[in-house]
């Protein structure tokens, strides 16, 4: 009886609720915490250094070359123009795209589908061969690639490949399986085995289980490494530099190295090169982007 009068009393005028009552640190509880001031500045401050630059480049390549050391060099140009475009494409610009394009989608394709099919096997087998495997593909991520780049170079002139693209794009291979490897066999650990014992009940073999039901699945993982191992590709300088010699077999991390040097005195000309050298990228990035953040995270939650 004396429980259900006190809960049912009303609570007098001006004295606060339980809820509305203010917490030890004199504040009301429910409220939310004090903005992080820093931290926004913080993220500004990150924001503008990673904007800025980019910024530069692309007003600066807009910009007429004798209007280069008079204007402000973050204004925008009196007189836009393409003209340092023009030039770049003029001094065998497209060839480099051409042999760059050659090497990652060659390079990136060949990764994907033996990586995809090395993680299948080190999933589903439970074989001493595919553990071994697995071992063998981690050891492969510990090793640098600037250590290994005197023996790839007599690797590559024992297999007469010196001074063609496949001398660029066979290591960009081998250097970028392990961790593709890797990712995909996270990622394919996820999918229940409830559905690959249905595939094999309705006749499939480890081909067909492959192709029609691992493949669909893993495509967020796909496209994640996809895109990395292509931006690994697309800006390696190390193995061109080391690996090709003649003007022929350039790609364009090494043209832009020789565009400095040509257009040292034409900065608009040299950041217009750069800019045509992003561009592929931020394709596949706008492409791919909806499957990076699952194909990141990708059996990392357990």
């Amino acid at each position: 009886m004396n429980a259900t009068s006190h809960a049912s009393r009303p609570a007098k005028v001006g004295q606060p609720s339980r809820g509305d009552r203010p917490s030890r640190g004199g504040r009301p509880r429910g409220t939310g915490r004090r903005p992080n001031v820093l931290g926004a500045l913080g993220g500004w401050l990150w924001l503008a250094v990673i904007v800025i630059p980019v910024y530069y480049i692309v007003v600066t390549s807009l910009r007429p070359r004798e209007d280069y050391f008079s204007e402000n060099p973050l204004s925008l140009p009196s007189n836009p123009t393409l003209d340092a475009y023009e030039r770049v494409l003029e001094a065998d610009f497209a060839h480099y795209f051409v042999n760059s394009v050659l090497v990652t989608a060659g390079a990136v394709v060949v990764t994907l589908t033996v990586s995809l099919m090395a993680a299948y096997v080190i999933v589903r087998s439970r074989t001493r061969f595919a553990v071994n495997l697995f071992r063998a593909v981690l050891l492969g991520i510990a090793i640098p690639l600037q250590a290994a780049i005197i023996p790839v170079y007599y690797l590559i002139v024992e297999l007469q490949l010196y001074d063609t693209l496949m001398a660029i794009a066979l290591p960009s291979i081998a250097f970028a399986i392990p961790l593709t490897v890797l990712i995909l066999v996270n990622f394919l650990r996820d999918v229940p085995r409830e559905l690959f014992e249905s595939m094999r009940m309705d006749g499939a073999g480890e081909w067909r289980t492959l192709w029609s039901l691992a493949l669909p699945l893993s495509r967020p993982a796909l496209m994640t490494v996809g895109v990395y191992d292509a931006l690994q590709v697309w800006n390696g300088f190390l193995f061109p530099l080391v690996l090709t010699q003649s003007q022929e077999n350039r790609v364009l991390p090494l043209s832009l190295w020789a565009f400095e040097g040509e257009f040292s005195a034409d900065v608009p000309a040299l950041l217009a090169a750069v800019v045509l050298s992003v561009l592929p990228m931020l394709a596949a990035y706008a492409v791919a982007r909806r499957q990076l953040v699952s194909g990141l995270t990708a059996g990392f939650s357990k």
